[in-house]
């Protein structure tokens, strides 16, 4: 089982919850979250005050999946959440040793 944390645009989060829901995800957690990573953040205009925003709004999809649809979910983040500009973003992937359902005490990757 793996966790797959990506960190995207959040303009792009209905279409990377569609593509995930097509490749057979079938439950996410969405936070909204700040960061900057390249992109270094940006200026902006306040009152006639100019000031820098160095944290940028971003959206944090989490996903636990079968190692046999690793490859689709990450593909399908790729191509609902990439614009081929700076700043679209990061996929991870961590391993799971364990998962247990907390209501029925199940355990294992029918969990997911």
């Amino acid at each position: 089982m793996k966790w797959v944390i990506a960190i995207i645009k959040p303009f792009k989060q209905d279409d990377v919850r569609e593509a995930l829901m097509a490749v057979g995800v079938t439950g996410m957690t969405v936070s909204e979250v700040r960061g900057f990573g390249r992109q270094k953040g940006h200026t902006e205009l306040y009152r006639g005050a100019e000031y820098q925003v160095d944290f940028l709004p971003k959206i944090k999809v989490e996903v636990a999946v079968n190692d046999d649809l690793l490859d689709q979910v990450i593909q399908a983040i790729r191509t609902s959440a990439g614009t081929g500009k700076i700043g679209d973003g990061k996929v991870f992937v961590l391993n799971i040793d364990h998962a247990v359902r907390l209501r029925t005490g199940e355990t294992g990757p029918s969990v997911l």
